[in-house]
């Protein structure tokens, strides 16, 4: 002996209101992949990429930084840069302008 169907929520309602139950219809959307969108900030562009400092070169970067009223990230990139001319690679402006990314 099997159990009958337990009714549903809809049925119930319908049935007590005297209204006659409606019909529910599948629908599927046909969805394509998605585009992916451009990278707009340096934060969607860019890799992250951790510095451990020791407190005293931190605090000196910190206080260079107050002095000239900069931000240590551009203190950070124009020591890179400065490093790349040493050694004769590209600078970070030529490498931004000749890569897409």
């Amino acid at each position: 002996m099997s159990k009958p169907p337990k009714p549903s929520l809809a049925a119930i309602v319908a049935a007590s209101s005297g209204r006659p139950q409606p019909t529910a219809e599948i629908v599927t959307l046909a969805v394509g992949t998605p585009r992916p969108r451009p990278a707009t900030t340096l934060k969607e562009r860019a890799r992250q990429m951790s510095v451990y400092l020791e407190p005293p070169v931190y605090d000196q970067l910190r206080d260079i930084a107050h002095a000239e009223r900069a931000k240590m990230h551009g203190l950070m990139l124009e020591a890179l840069d400065l490093l790349f001319r040493q050694r004769g690679a590209r600078s970070i402006q030529q490498l931004t302008e000749t890569d897409p990314r």
